[in-house]
């Protein structure tokens, strides 16, 4: 799957959204080294802490059925009453990054964020989290 499939695939996700509190709508498309993609939205609580952002609910449902090996991250995301030239690019927050790091490698893993299905930019984990807290940080010595 090219990035502009996984764009498209996130601009679906992101019609699934509930954002009733900040009215921001944000999907995701996760693609495995595999070719398989789960699909997140952010989903908000009236409590604000128990909302979860787009990019973990995908990478929870792919973690859930056993993924492990991630190649992709479409991102897409604006105010639901924004016309498409206000679209906006939407970068994951940084408990996403974190998920992202415990799962992903750094100098690999891509993540696309899109205005629009044709407009996007590319970035690996490793340049949005170039010191990224990792499971080797817990070594011993």
């Amino acid at each position: 799957m090219d990035d502009n499939e996984l764009v498209f695939e996130a601009f679906n996700a992101r019609e699934n959204a509930y954002a009733p509190y900040s009215g921001y709508k944000v999907g995701a498309a996760l693609l495995t080294k595999s070719g398989r993609v789960y699909h997140g939205c952010n989903i908000e609580n009236a409590a604000y802490s128990p909302t979860n952002c787009a990019e973990r609910t995908a990478f929870f449902k792919a973690i859930s059925e056993g993924e492990r090996d991630f190649a992709a991250i479409a991102i897409v995301g604006a105010h639901k009453n924004a016309a498409p030239e206000q679209y906006t690019y939407f970068y994951p927050c940084g408990v996403c990054r974190q998920v992202m790091a415990e799962f992903c490698e750094p100098d690999s893993f891509r993540i696309i964020t899109a205005r629009g299905r044709d407009e996007y930019q590319v970035r690996t984990l490793r340049e949005l989290l170039p010191d990224g807290f990792g499971n080797a940080s817990l070594t011993n010595g």
